[in-house]
C-alpha cells in the first residue's frame, strides 16, 4: 500500500523492495456493517452511496490527546501487540468503534513519518472516540519478477510504536494465511488500462494485486473513511475508480505528499540510498518544482496577453516596434506574452522538468529515467499541449539500486468542476 503523499503514496509502492509502504486504507465493503463481537451477527448495515462523502464529524478538540475519552471515562489501555486475526479485529471495533467514525490507513510497514502524518490525519477526522486501525500487510500479490518479497523489510515493533504514538487505536498485521486463506486467490480485481499506465507498464500486474488487497482490507476493516498518500498518485486515482465502480461504500481521503527538508519525498526505499545516490535523487524533486515554476511563468504571460485589447497580435506589433527601437529586452518580453496568448503551458512545463532530469543523468552516480508524464488525474493519459484543468506531473527514475517515484498536482488555467483532484474525497 501506500506511504504518504504521503504511497510510500504503499499498496502500491515505487519499485524498488526498500521503499515499499502500503497506501492509506481506500475502499471499503460493500453494504458496511458495524464491527460487532466475534460470532455475533453484525449490527448494523450502511448504505451510503460509494461516491458521497459521509457527514463530516466532530473533530478532537485540540487539547486532547488523540486516544483521550471524555473526562469521566478512564482512556484506553494502551495496545501492547499487534492485532493477527480479523476475529480479534472485529472484536476491538466492536468495544472501541463508533458509528460513522471508522478509519483505516493500510501500509505495509516499514512506518516512516508520512504514514504518521496519515494516522493523524485519520484521527483529526475521526475524533478522539473514533476508531482508527492501521494495516500492517506485505501483500506478495503486488511483487513482480525480480521484486524480492524476502528482501521487504519488516520492523513490527517500530511500527507499532509509531502508529500508536500518532494516534491509531490497533494495529492489525495478519499472515498471508490470514488475508488469503487457502492459498493465491483465484478471483481477484483487474487494474483495467488505466493499471497499465506508467507504473503498471514498469511492474506488469502490480496495480491487480494492490487493489486485490486493498479490496480485501476494506471488507476486514470496514471503515468509513480510508487514508491513502498523493505521492502515489495513479495508486490513489486506481482506488477511487475501484471504490466507484464497484460501489464501496467509503469516502476516500488524499493526504499530500512528505518531503525531507531537502524536498525529497519520503519514502521507506531512502535508507538504502548513499550519500552520493541521495543528491543525485534530488532531481526528481527538483524536476517536479521546475515545471511547476515554469507553469506558473507561463500562465502570468498568458494572462497579461489575454489583458491587451487584441491579444496576440496587438503584442507582436509592441515587439516589432520595441526591436526598432532597439530596447531587447523589452522587445523580448513582448514576444514572450505574444506566445504565450497561443501556445499551451503544457509543453513548457513538460521541458522545464525534463531540463533537470537530463542534467542529473550526466550526474556520478547517475539518474536513469523510467519516465516522466504530464497526466489527466482521471485516466493518467497524457495531457494536450492546450490542456486546461487539473494534471498530475509524475517522474520515476533509479539512482543505483534503488527504484523512486515522484509526483506533484498542477492546475492549468481554470479547473474544470468535473475533474477531481488529488485531494478530492471521491
Amino acid at each position: 500500500m501506500s506511504s504518504p503523499s504521503a504511497r510510500e503514496h504503499d499498496p502500491a509502492p515505487d519499485r524498488a523492495p526498500a521503499d515499499r509502504t502500503q497506501a492509506s486504507a481506500s475502499g471499503q465493503a460493500p453494504a458496511r456493517t458495524r464491527a460487532s463481537a466475534p460470532g455475533q451477527a453484525p449490527a448494523r448495515t450502511r448504505a451510503s452511496a460509494p461516491d458521497q462523502a459521509p457527514a463530516r464529524t466532530r473533530a478532537s478538540a485540540p487539547d486532547r490527546a488523540p486516544g483521550r475519552t471524555d473526562a469521566n471515562r478512564p482512556a484506553p489501555r494502551r495496545q501492547a501487540e499487534p492485532v493477527p486475526t480479523a476475529q480479534e479485529l472485529r472484536a476491538a471495533a466492536a468495544r472501541h468503534g463508533a458509528p460513522g467514525r471508522n478509519a483505516v490507513v493500510m501500509t505495509m510497514g516499514a512506518l516512516h513519518q508520512g504514514h504518521a502524518t496519515l494516522i493523524r490525519a485519520a484521527r483529526a477526522r475521526v475524533g478522539a472516540d473514533g476508531f482508527v486501525v492501521v494495516t500492517v500487510f506485505v501483500n506478495p500479490l503486488q511483487f513482480g519478477a525480480g521484486e524480492d518479497l524476502d528482501r521487504y523489510p519488516r520492523t513490527l515493533d517500530a511500527d507499532l510504536e509509531l502508529a500508536l504514538d500518532a494516534g491509531a487505536s490497533v494495529v492489525f498485521a495478519p499472515s498471508v494465511d490470514e488475508v488469503y486463506p487457502g492459498g493465491e486467490p483465484q478471483v481477484r480485481i483487474a487494474a483495467g488500462p488505466m493499471g497499465e499506465r506508467l507504473e503498471g507498464a514498469s511492474r506488469p500486474g502490480h496495480f491487480d494485486g494492490m487493489l486485490t488487497v486493498v479490496a480485501k482490507l476494506l471488507h476486514l476493516t470496514a471503515p468509513d473513511l480510508a487514508f491513502f498518500g498523493q505521492k502515489d498518485a495513479q495508486q490513489l486515482a486506481l482506488i477511487r475508480r475501484m471504490v466507484r465502480d464497484l460501489n464501496f461504500p467509503v469516502e476516500v481521503v488524499g493526504v499530500e505528499t512528505v518531503r525531507e527538508d531537502d524536498g525529497l519525498a519520503l519514502s521507506s526505499r531512502n535508507r538504502y540510498l548513499s550519500a552520493e545516490e541521495r543528491r543525485t535523487a534530488l532531481a526528481l524533486s527538483r524536476a517536479l518544482f521546475a515545471g511547476r515554476e515554469r507553469l506558473a511563468a507561463q500562465e502570468a504571460l498568458r494572462a497579461r496577453a489575454d489583458a491587451l485589447p487584441n491579444g496576440r497580435d496587438r503584442a507582436e506589433n509592441r515587439a516589432e516596434a520595441l526591436s526598432r527601437l532597439g530596447e531587447a529586452r523589452a522587445a523580448a518580453d513582448a514576444h514572450a506574452v505574444a506566445q504565450a496568448a497561443e501556445t499551451g503551458c503544457a509543453a513548457a512545463v513538460r521541458a522545464a522538468a525534463r531540463t533537470v532530469l537530463e542534467e542529473a543523468a550526466r550526474a556520478e552516480p547517475p539518474l536513469t529515467l523510467d519516465y516522466l508524464a504530464l497526466v489527466d488525474p482521471a485516466d493518467f493519459t497524457e495531457v494536450a499541449d492546450d490542456h486546461d484543468g487539473e494534471a498530475v506531473l509524475a517522474v520515476a527514475a533509479r539512482v543505483g539500486t534503488t527504484r523512486l517515484i515522484d509526483n506533484i498536482p498542477l492546475s492549468f488555467g481554470s479547473p474544470s468542476p468535473e475533474t477531481p483532484t488529488l485531494g478530492a474525497t471521491k
